[in-house]
């Protein structure tokens, strides 16, 4: 099985573009030994999209706003055999 990817499509329009690398480095500094690549896609529509492979991971517009670094985090290694577990779960900090 090959390694999963992670693609976040962000608007370009509404200058998501900063918010989107700034993700792509965090993601990468978890998961860089668990996955093949992060892939910045402009899009349109406000959009701010989290992609594992061809799931979708966090929508801005279904969510109404932008994702915590920490959530994104905790679904991604949920989804990635022999990721590493955040330190401090949400489930933890409530």
């Amino acid at each position: 099985m090959s390694a999963p990817t992670i693609r976040i499509t962000y608007c370009r329009k509404c200058h998501f573009r900063p918010r989107a690398i700034w993700m792509a480095e965090e993601l990468l500094h978890t998961f860089e030994e668990f996955i093949a690549s992060v892939t910045l896609v402009p899009g349109g529509g406000g959009q701010f999209d989290v992609h594992l492979d061809d799931e979708l991971i966090f929508a801005n517009r279904e969510a109404g706003r932008f994702p915590d670094t920490r959530e994104l985090r905790e679904a991604i290694a949920a989804r990635i055999d022999g990721a590493p577990q955040p330190r401090h779960s949400r489930a933890t900090a409530e």
